[in-house]
């Protein structure tokens, strides 16, 4: 293919909306995982693949989504002669990990560790143990093995936020939508946000520590389903209000009588308001494309419009 650019270059080429992007999480488990990643995190790492199977599959089968972190790696300058051999890794000694609650009402982090990475497979998935945070966590994707625009766009992201916010940042597998790289995550909210390289990534924390989100680089909340994602970009839009406690779902449903695809969300236009904002959004498919830098086959990808948004 002699027109082959990276997935994110042709994405901003498009202008693909990042509105109702954020994959589907409400709890998660994030296990720190030093050292290199392959293209699957957890299986081609430190924990070797047939636990880091195990363990992948016991976080799924609890209804939580797995996420590899690691610490922001910064750029050194060694003093050793070019052609020194490598030093040897030193092996991981310590397993932290983290629960994350994403459902509204329920946002929580708790912390653990243990000193053996099977010992991950005892960890109880329901919230019982680890030390609360009040803290939040910001990840950013940077799993190269998986797509190289997570690695060129979202390093840099990375890099700028450590610099601000320290321990609190951390590099992460992926997240889900390559084109949109450098993509990150705020936890415990699940708050996805997509071509942080384009601003001041840092203006995105600023920002949801205000209570505030931008709707040119916020791509949802992974605990409400796209519907609901998309009708609260609408509203957020259409009444200039980036409040982030603005327009929580009341409901949603299937419109009776429209046609395949239309569906009614109900949202509280604020939380200290009677108001009701109904927005009808309609489930379309985007032209076809090559939606990662691996992608071969073209595809089409959910997209949505807008119907209607009227106020009460």
């Amino acid at each position: 293919m002699t027109d082959w650019a990276p997935c994110s270059d042709r994405s901003r080429e498009r202008d693909d909306s990042l509105a109702a992007t954020a994959s589907r999480g409400l709890q998660w488990f994030l296990v720190e995982v030093q050292g290199p990643w392959g293209t699957n995190a957890f299986v081609s790492s430190a924990l070797g693949r047939e636990l880091g199977q195990a363990i992948v599959r016991r976080i799924e089968a609890s209804g939580m989504r797995p996420l590899a972190i690691r610490r922001v790696a910064r750029a050194t300058h060694s003093a050793q002669p070019e052609h020194s051999p490598a030093r040897p890794r030193e092996p991981q000694t310590r397993w932290r990990w983290v629960f994350v609650d994403s459902r509204p009402g329920h946002e929580e982090v708790r912390w653990g560790e243990v000193d053996d990475p099977h010992e991950l497979l005892d960890v109880p998935l329901d919230g019982s143990t680890g030390i609360r945070s009040a803290q939040p966590i910001y990840c950013v994707c940077t799993h190269a093995k998986h797509d190289q625009c997570c690695a060129v766009r979202g390093r840099p992201v990375a890099l700028a936020l450590v610099e601000q916010f320290g321990d609190l940042v951390w590099e992460c597998s992926h997240l889900g939508g390559d084109r949109f790289a450098g993509t990150m995550a705020i936890f415990p909210e699940g708050l996805y946000f997509g071509r942080a390289d384009d601003v001041d990534a840092a203006q995105i924390v600023h920002d949801y520590r205000a209570g505030r989100v931008d709707e040119r680089f916020f791509r949802g909340r992974s605990s409400l389903s796209h519907a609901v994602q998309a009708a609260q970009h609408f509203a957020r839009t259409h009444f200039g209000d980036d409040r982030l406690s603005s327009f929580s779902p009341l409901g949603e449903r299937t419109v009776p009588g429209a046609l395949a695809g239309q569906i009614e969300v109900d949202l509280a236009t604020t939380p200290d308001s009677s108001g009701v904002v109904r927005v009808v959004v309609a489930e379309t498919l985007s032209e076809p494309l090559l939606s990662t830098c691996a992608a071969t086959r073209f595809g089409r990808v959910r997209e949505f419009e807008l119907v209607s948004l009227t106020f009460s």
